[in-house]
């Protein structure tokens, strides 16, 4: 093969600290993309058409330009200081979230939507984002409305892009999301991208004229853009029979055409592009994982193992590149893997503080070809490299993530640990996923989170339902045991209140008002949040047995504990 190689001379570049803020700031802008290399007319026009509707769909398979159609299209609506585009059109302002697997919780998932719609608007949501980061287990309606009021009174008409809903699953989530559609303001406009049609009620949209879709067979590259592609990307020109196989073997697959592409850049003629595409057929499977593999002959083996290396980064800066592969240099790698059009989306300004992410399909071929190459275990070296890198630069979610990968679980314990005591993980199912993950042992060992995955399985799940309580218990017991040979009063006031409200939700009204008691007596003065939800149990109590004027007393106090605490639903 002969694909231009990437030159890998270079003098190293200085690693510098990153700066974290708790959400990642590059999955909330849109991706930065240059020119298009083929106009797409129609495609824009349909999307403009679509803007009277209150939601357009993009659902196709990977690699079919879903992404990079609408990051075009947004060019041509939006204004330059907000999306940062030099786009000419109308003043129309955009709000991206580009979505991972790890953005399938509720909490986190609303944190993002509205953080992102903060760029329309600073003001935009910051009761809802308040609400929740402190809400045991919100009602996400009635935190969504007031956000929902705010977007009604934006003055101009503006975009809401979410990016591979496809990663969520969460039933929770697509109820909000359904909420937020049948409530949506005539402000805004939704467009998901997706590899699947998502479960909300589209039907019902499509009968309401309310939706826009795009599909598969849209998105496919007709005959007359494949030949504009090749013509201007390699400036070859290709014979009717060469071009009819190639539109028949990828089917207008973007990505597919991308990669021939790639495969093709250097060589001699159009007589060595025509025995080429002559040896390749089959699905869009096949023909991925042999273009990866042709177009990773062409590299210097050097780029082949960053590129392989790389693979399991969801994002990718300099110096943790630099720390998963040992070298020096990935500044000036990134940036001439950028400049190949290697799959390497740029996410801010180049430099040693630059953000980029591989293209999600060319991510998971090279992945495949990862483990083959490195096995679990060499995997698991390369996760640790990034778990480290991530818990220096605060990013201690995504170390938490890549910990577990590594099954370092002593010191994804640790971290789920810190996290928790730092009041900065706020989403329950997040946090139930991850000590789902962790061996009993480990989980025993570290009663903070034991005691918080009890928590998270109360709020997560049916609360009233007889299984729940069982399944809070396990860990609950498991906390416990640690605090009482520690002596840990504090710790055992804390299983008592969750206890209570157990029983309290169980109607086991004597138990839930004893273990209440209880609690108040370990846990301190200055103990806020369970001491508020005890005296609220108590406050019951006394209410029930007709002494109202201490009810009132109990509950007036448990209240200012619980505004001291910002657990507004408490």
């Amino acid at each position: 093969m002969t694909s231009a190689p990437i030159d890998m001379m270079s003098k190293p570049s200085q690693p510098r600290r990153i700066i974290s803020d708790e959400l990642l700031q590059t999955k909330i802008v849109p991706p930065r993309l240059g020119p298009s290399l083929v106009s797409r007319a129609p495609l824009l026009a349909r999307l403009n058409a679509g803007l009277a509707r209150k939601l357009t769909l993009v659902a196709a398979p990977a690699g079919s330009g879903k992404t990079t159609l609408i990051a075009e299209w947004i060019q041509t609506l939006t204004p330059a200081p907000l999306s940062r585009y030099a786009g000419e059109g109308t003043d129309m302002r955009v709000a991206w979230v580009s979505l991972d697997a790890s953005d399938d919780d509720p909490i986190r998932f609303w944190r993002y939507i509205i953080a992102a719609c903060q760029a329309l608007n600073g003001e935009l949501g910051r009761s809802a984002l308040a609400a929740l980061r402190t809400a045991q287990q919100p009602s996400l309606e009635s935190t969504l409305t007031p956000f929902i009021n705010e977007l009604a009174q934006l003055p101009e008409r503006d975009i809401l892009v979410l990016d591979d809903y496809h990663v969520i699953t969460s039933p929770q989530i697509h109820e909000t999301m359904s909420f937020l559609l049948d409530h949506f303001p005539a402000s805004l406009h939704l467009v998901l991208i997706t590899r699947s049609e998502p479960p909300l009620p589209l039907a019902r949209w499509r009968a309401h004229n309310e939706l826009s879709e795009l599909t598969t067979a849209d998105l496919r590259f007709s005959s007359a853009e494949i030949k504009t592609f090749f013509e201007q990307t390699l400036r070859l020109p290709l014979s009717t029979d060469a071009l009819a196989r190639l539109e028949a073997r990828t089917e207008g697959w973007a990505t597919g055409l991308r990669l021939v592409a790639l495969a093709l850049e250097g060589r001699s003629g159009p007589a060595a592009a025509e025995q080429f595409l002559a040896t390749f057929t089959g699905s869009d499977r096949f023909i991925l994982d042999y273009l990866v593999a042709e177009v990773l002959g062409d590299q210097p083996e050097s780029v082949q193992e960053f590129l392989l290396q790389t693979s399991l980064l969801g994002r990718l800066t300099p110096s943790l590149c630099d720390a998963v592969t040992d070298r020096n240099d990935s500044a000036l790698v990134l940036d001439q893997l950028a400049r190949a059009n290697l799959f390497l989306t740029p996410l801010s300004d180049s430099g040693s503080r630059a953000w980029y992410r591989h293209h999600t399909l060319f991510a998971e071929a090279l992945q495949h070809m990862a483990q083959q190459r490195f096995g679990e275990s060499g995997l698991q070296v390369l996760h640790d490299k990034a778990a480290h890198w991530y818990e220096a630069h605060r990013f201690l979610t995504e170390a938490v993530e890549a910990s577990i990968a590594a099954r370092a679980f002593e010191r994804a314990a640790l971290l789920i640990e810190r996290l928790l005591e730092e009041r900065s993980l706020t989403e329950l199912y997040t946090l139930r996923r991850w000590a789902e993950q962790l061996p009993g042992d480990v989980l025993d060992a570290h009663p903070i989170v034991s005691f918080d995955y009890a928590r998270a399985i109360l709020f997560t799940s049916d609360r009233f339902a007889p299984a729940t309580a069982a399944s809070v218990e396990v860990p609950l017991q498991a906390a416990e045991q640690v605090w009482r040979m520690t002596q840990n009063g504090e710790g055992l006031g804390q299983v008592l209140a969750l206890r209570s409200l157990v029983a309290l939700w169980h109607e086991e009204l004597t138990q839930a008002f004893a273990n209440a008691r209880e609690a108040l007596e370990l846990l301190p003065d200055d103990e806020t949040n369970w001491r508020g939800i005890s005296l609220i149990t108590i406050g019951i109590e006394e209410w029930l047995i007709g002494h109202v004027d201490a009810a009132q007393r109990t509950l007036m106090e448990a209240r200012a504990l619980c505004e001291a605490a910002q657990s507004i639903y408490s």
